[in-house]
């Protein structure tokens, strides 16, 4: 595989990835709404070799979850900033539940 992160660039047979106007259909929207989340920077669009906005699964998830805040009336920018703090908020009790069962690790290995 091609696919080079550091550019937000793939190559179009190496990556598994949706055009902008097939995620806007998956997600039932408009190529509209994901220029917006791309706006407030929930999701960056990887570009093809021929320069076509495609947006992989992952994204498509995220999107989805911010189609679901501002179908319940909260505007584009508020719900990018709700599922942005969502995902800190998992990723920091991911990390806390990892360092706990290291420490508990730890403690039960000192004592034995």
């Amino acid at each position: 595989m091609t696919a080079d992160d550091s550019f937000g660039r793939l190559d179009d047979d190496d990556y598994p990835a949706y055009t902008m106007g097939r995620a806007a259909e998956m997600l039932g929207t408009t190529q509209g709404f994901l220029r917006a989340l791309g706006e407030h920077r929930l999701i960056t669009p990887l570009r093809s070799t021929g320069g076509h906005r495609r947006y992989s699964r992952y994204q498509l998830r995220i999107a989805a979850r911010a189609r679901e805040i501002v179908d319940q009336g909260t505007p584009i920018e508020a719900a990018c900033r709700i599922v942005i703090l969502a995902d800190q908020l998992e990723e920091a009790q991911r990390i806390n539940a990892e360092y706990r069962r290291a420490a508990e690790s730890a403690n039960s290995t000192a004592a034995a």
